[in-house]
């Protein structure tokens, strides 16, 4: 017989009404304590800083495979998004990689609802929100394993 008592899971959910009322304390609560999750009426959402997201998303990196061609030159792709590059030696792929990767985001989120609503995209999500939130190409630089 399950009791009837007050789940941790969804607990300090905030009403819409009351963070529009007190927008400068919730925006500092979040960024300075802990996420926060809204409700207005049947729909719920999240807020957390920057920095939590970063983290959150820490696990979703990318992985370049590359081959040298008989050119010379280098051919590669992004395992995780099956983005594809070549350029005259490794740094200017990783360069190449990466231009493609910002083009790839940018385009997922201006049409978020066609690629995040298509099984063979949904799982990019995660990757996309991770190039997003980054302050520059260097530190996207970072996320590539070579």
């Amino acid at each position: 017989m399950a009791l009837a008592k007050e789940s941790v899971i969804m607990r300090e959910v905030m009403n819409a009404t009351d963070v529009r009322k007190e927008w400068g304390n919730f925006i500092d609560s979040v960024v300075r304590y802990k996420p926060s999750v809204i409700k207005r009426n049947r729909d719920y959402m999240a807020a957390m800083s920057l920095e939590q997201l970063d983290f959150v998303l820490s696990p979703y990196r990318f992985n370049l495979a590359y081959e040298k061609e008989a050119d010379g030159s280098y051919s590669g792709s992004l395992r995780e998004l099956d983005l594809l590059a070549n350029a005259s030696n490794l740094e200017e792929l990783k360069t190449e990689i990466i231009e493609e990767l910002v083009e790839y985001a940018n385009e997922y989120m201006n049409e978020f609802q066609k690629y995040y609503n298509a099984p063979n995209r949904k799982s990019h999500f995660p990757y996309v929100m991770r190039v997003v939130i980054q302050k520059d190409k260097e530190a996207l630089r970072g996320l590539i394993d070579a």
